[in-house]
């Protein structure tokens, strides 16, 4: 594929992204059509997350990240977080990505192993590509929060 290609390809994927997070925040709290209710409400988001972890402890590229972790608080968490971000009635407490983040050193290959093991729980839940599509397009901006910037090196061209 051309660079040029490449680039156009990224922008867009980026726009939409955005547009999609944008349209999202419309979304009414826990009503029928919502992205929290295409997940399962709040025991397909726990099958979700116990499925996500079950494999992220497993993963070799960042079962390391996780070694000092509270396995049963980051489940809340995660649960809740994505409980609120999909349109449930959830109200996500825990700290700010960039501040939960900041010591960890997390590199892109950090964050799309985990982004690989989501879906890979997600498809184990017969969650349609559309919902995981959706719902992954509201968790990308965290990117930027996520990933370490390390000191002279040039932004990441987007997704």
């Amino acid at each position: 594929m051309r660079a040029s290609s490449l680039v156009s390809r990224q922008g867009a994927i980026a726009m939409l992204v955005a547009t999609v997070a944008a349209a999202n925040l419309l979304i009414a709290p826990a009503q029928a059509g919502t992205l929290y209710a295409d997940l399962g409400e709040q025991r397909g988001l726990t099958r979700i997350v116990d499925g996500l972890l079950e494999r992220a402890l497993a993963d070799a590229r960042i079962k390391a990240t996780l070694e000092d972790t509270n396995i049963d608080r980051l489940k809340r968490l995660l649960v809740l977080q994505l409980c609120g971000l999909t349109g449930g009635p959830c109200r996500y407490t825990g700290r700010t990505m960039k501040a939960a983040h900041a010591d960890l050193n997390l590199t892109p290959r950090h964050f799309n192993a985990l982004v690989e093991d989501l879906q890979d729980a997600m498809d184990a839940e017969h969650v349609s590509f559309w919902t995981q599509n959706h719902l992954l397009a509201l968790l990308a901006p965290m990117h930027r929060d996520v990933v370490a910037a390390r000191a002279g090196a040039k932004p990441e061209a987007a997704p």
